[in-house]
């Protein structure tokens, strides 16, 4: 475990639908009314106007792993030594953050069950110490108080598969401890070959827990089939396209079309390594998403604090402005920038929870074992 600090060191940087009261300093105007073409600095005052009025929904951060390597830390006040504290999310309008309890994959069997605990009790704990910034929010209802209560909501996951250690007892005991989405990759039953008749067991015992469902770096089988079995809406937490940068865990076009087929959200990381090292990178895959899957299928990822290089002028979560500038000068509307940023994060939430409820009118909690499928 000594070692697992290097693995996740934070690189460089490659260069540098809910009302919200959040004005402007100098009094400016909560319209987003002006010419698409106007100058960079136009551009960037109505990108924090509409931001203001329709947060980010951040899908991925490392920051629980980074956080346990810090002999002492202050988010509130500001903490250099991570790409994320409370006055840059809020200098970048983030409003609900994902905060992943992923391994390295050395870590398996009760390794990654204890680990994951340990990472879900740390972010309990660093949510408890920053109460006037931080709340923890596992369901819609508290994403929405938290916003609207001046804060961030804090949503643990997503969790890496090894964590189960193939139980699903575990899986239901992590739930409520509040993760809220697990990686289906990485494991017997969610491998390269695809997903298994375990696997799809574990996937709808999610479902009746409402713990969503994670596909990012999954192979292409294990896609098609979770998208296939699953009543609620899937996330790819970290996948951007392929079509422009082959990265394995960025998606081709027709995974890209499935994905959207099911209204499930492809969340585009913000890193050089899978989008390229500049903001106009990352616009280009947010595009290419949206035009083959569909506006309400496009999300965004930070991904700061896990160990990635970030491109020119998103070097931290205070830079989200300066993406959405981008997406303006490129004519992108402001319906489909709130999808974008907020919208469509809590559509997936949202019927999450509305999909466990009514199975749990339906169905029991599943006592399977592995060796009862594939054994």
């Amino acid at each position: 475990m000594a070692d697992l600090k290097d693995e996740l060191d934070t690189s460089p940087e490659v260069g540098e639908l809910d009302d919200l009261p959040d004005p402007l300093p100098g009094g400016r105007s909560a319209s987003v009314s002006g010419p698409a073409d106007g100058t960079g600095s136009d551009l960037l005052d109505r990108a924090h106007v509409l931001l203001a009025a329709h947060p980010v929904a951040d899908g991925y951060s490392g920051l629980p792993w980074a956080l346990r390597h810090l002999p002492w830390f202050d988010l509130e006040l500001g903490e250099s030594a991570v790409d994320t504290d409370i006055p840059r999310m809020r200098e970048g309008h983030v409003g609900a953050l994902f905060w992943a309890l992923h391994l390295p994959e050395s870590l398996d069997g009760d390794q990654a069950v204890s680990a994951t605990l340990d990472q879900l009790d740390l972010v309990k704990t660093v949510v408890r110490s920053h109460p006037d910034g931080l709340r923890l929010a596992c369901t819609p209802g508290p994403i929405t108080d938290a916003r609207h209560s001046g804060r961030i909501a804090v949503l643990p996951g997503p969790a890496g598969a090894a964590a189960l250690g193939d139980s699903l007892g575990i899986l239901r005991s992590l739930h409520g401890l509040g993760l809220r989405a697990l990686t289906l990759s990485g494991t017997s039953w969610a491998s390269e070959a695809g997903m298994t008749r375990f696997g799809e067991e574990v996937l709808r015992e999610m479902n009746r827990l409402g713990v969503v469902a994670d596909l990012s770096g999954g192979s292409a089988d294990t896609v098609r089939r979770a998208c296939a079995v699953s009543k609620a809406p899937v996330l790819c937490a970290r996948s951007a396209a392929r079509a422009l940068r082959p990265h394995p865990a960025n998606l081709p076009d027709d995974l890209l079309t499935d994905l959207g087929a099911v209204k499930g959200v492809c969340m585009v990381p913000l890193t050089a390594e899978q989008t390229g090292p500049s903001v106009r990178d990352v616009a280009d895959h947010l595009d290419h998403v949206r035009a083959v899957a569909g506006p309400e299928c496009v999300g965004l990822s930070g991904t700061y604090d896990a160990g990635t290089a970030h491109p020119q002028d998103l070097a931290d979560a205070s830079r989200y402005p300066h993406l959405i500038a981008e997406l303006l000068r490129r004519g992108w509307s402001e319906a489909d920038i709130a999808l974008l940023t907020w919208g469509n994060v809590q559509r997936v939430l949202r019927e999450a929870d509305f999909t466990a409820r009514e199975a749990q009118r339906r169905r029991e909690p599943s006592t399977a074992k592995i060796a009862d499928f594939d054994g």
